[in-house]
């Protein structure tokens, strides 16, 4: 029994703590372990240990303050439609999800007691008993159905639309218990169901302002574009929050956001570029940096249905005249780690390793351009703080075009806006994507003929096609395969250039105490509120 604990680590035992803090019950974090390789008496150890981790942590009581960098009149609590990190924030503050990932990218049970499928096919899922909505509701199965079906409804305009298009049947077996049918099979549907869009709402929500879900903070006030404030829910169904009050609003301008959290107002500054570190770091004691890469990165998108982009030299000339490294030392100040236009991360298993990046070549990409014939034109690159360290990618990029002749306008607009004026629309512009657990969403969002964020308008049948192949699979080795060969069409076909995943940081106050790093982003996967604290 002993060797089975041998790779037990203390980054393992943090997922225990993590998981006691999100409800998970003794059995389910037993049946954690023994599927670790860790013996039932070791594990008995490993729960004592975390148990007594957590709970001689966590301080109750308090205010909580923290601030992100972008928020919008379009602020939303209707979990189908968030797409800003603000809007993320505020629905794992009020709502709960079917599933949640862990600190390894593993799905664990939240609203779920259990998900379970013979198929890949047919799924069931066990609902967890007790738990009840903000205004006193019970959660039954209606609300699991109606939550999932909303996304299939047009009118709705859900951002995950096409990902839950999949989900073609439902049934209430009984009152906890739903069953629910994929058009074919999708061994990822617990992974999926992790995601912030897949919140469940209570039957029949018309009015989404209220936010009435089962999380932890009950909602007091939302102001789009301004800000939100949630109280303790004092029926939540989990231990928690550890904080009396929750006030979360947007400060676009990076130095103003750590001036914030310097001068006391806040207690977290979300996404603080890396030039603001220094500036954290040279404070002492006091304060500290909440470092997380998982995917997150910002990207150039060259619309290919649009001049310059339709010619094609254009965006090979572009991907050559990218100096990725510089990129990564330059803007993101060493906090990135270089990439080669593929959206799968290093830190996803279906990572292609073999993708090496493209190198710099500035001879290559004049080759391109003047095959394009777009010297002598003066090319617009729409840029905004909006998107992560973009205004000073564009100005790397548009010195090594200078320097072979080819002149970049970079324009840069207001953060306010941006994302609804910009983003999927100007020829040229750059976008920032928040970290996706599964290759097959990344490629649903963001890549395929319809994808409802295609920021390049990349159209490809046999991409298409091949999405549908690797995600009704049950041999992983296959799917590999298959996802290896779409990021190698995805980095030479489309137009998106993915210069760097960035590392992302947090800057926090020394008296926040609990946030850790999750796959699905900053912030603790953009749930922190519920689990952090407040040292007096």
């Amino acid at each position: 029994m002993t060797d089975k604990i041998t790779n037990w680590t203390g980054k393992d035992d943090a997922v225990v703590e993590n998981a006691i803090r999100r409800g998970a019950t003794r059995r389910e974090l037993l049946q954690m372990l023994l599927a670790g390789g860790v013996a039932m008496s070791a594990g008995g150890l490993v729960l004592g240990r975390a148990g007594n981790a957590v709970a001689a942590t966590p301080v109750a009581g308090g205010t909580l303050k923290a601030a992100g960098w972008s928020a919008s009149t379009a602020d939303t609590l209707d979990p189908a439609k968030a797409s800003l990190s603000t809007d993320y924030v505020r629905c794992c503050s009020f709502y709960n999800r079917l599933t949640f990932l862990d600190q390894g990218g593993t799905p664990q049970m939240e609203l779920a007691e259990a998900i379970e499928s013979k198929d890949a096919k047919t799924w069931t899922v066990k609902l967890r008993s007790g738990v009840t909505f903000h205004d006193g509701k019970p959660l039954t199965a209606d609300d699991v159905i109606f939550s999932l079906k909303r996304h299939l409804d047009p009118s709705v305009g859900s951002k995950v639309a096409k990902i839950a298009a999949q989900m073609t049947g439902f049934k209430a077996v009984d009152k906890q218990t739903v069953e629910i049918t994929l058009a074919n099979p999708n061994a990822d549907l617990p992974t999926i169901l992790s995601m912030h869009h897949f919140m469940i709402v209570a039957d029949g929500t018309t009015d989404f302002s209220k936010g009435n879900g089962t999380g932890a903070f009950v909602r007091e006030v939302f102001e789009p574009g301004v800000r939100s404030v949630g109280i303790k829910n004092k029926n939540y169904w989990k231990a928690g929050p550890n904080v009396d009050s929750f006030e979360y609003f947007a400060i676009s301008d990076d130095s103003s956001r750590v001036n914030a959290l310097l001068s006391g107002d806040i207690h977290l500054a979300a996404a603080i570029n890396p030039r603001s570190m220094r500036l954290v770091e040279a404070q002492g004691e006091g304060f500290a940096l909440s470092k997380t890469t998982s995917g997150n990165y910002t990207n150039l998108n060259i619309r290919l249905d649009m001049e310059p982009g339709s010619k094609r030299d254009f965006v090979e000339g572009m991907k050559y005249l990218v100096n990725r490294e510089q990129i990564v030392k330059s803007a993101l100040r060493g906090l990135g780690e270089v990439g080669n236009d593929q959206p799968v991360s290093p830190a996803n298993v279906y990572h292609n390793a073999d993708l090496k990046s493209r190198a710099f070549d500035p001879e290559k990409a004049k080759f391109h351009f003047e095959k394009a014939g777009v010297f002598g034109q003066s090319i617009p690159v729409v840029a905004s703080e909006a998107a992560t360290a973009s205004v000073d990618m564009a100005m790397i990029i548009q010195a090594s075009a200078a320097e072979i002749g080819l002149k970049l306008d970079v324009q840069r607009v207001p953060s306010d806006g941006y994302w609804d004026d910009y983003w999927l629309k100007a020829p040229v512009h750059f976008g920032n994507i928040n970290p996706r657990p599964t290759p097959d969403i990344l490629f649903s969002l963001l890549y395929t003929s319809e994808a409802p964020w295609n920021e390049s308008r990349y159209k490809s049948e046999k991409f298409d096609k091949m999405l549908i192949e690797a995600r009704g699979s049950l041999d992983q080795e296959k799917r590999k395969s298959i996802y290896n060969e779409m990021q190698v069409m995805v980095a030479n076909e489309a137009g998106t250039i993915i210069p760097a995943y960035i590392s992302n940081v947090d800057a926090i106050t020394a008296k926040l105490k609990g946030l850790q790093p999750n796959p699905l982003g900053g912030q603790m996967g953009y749930a922190f509120a519920e689990y952090v604290w407040l040292e007096a």
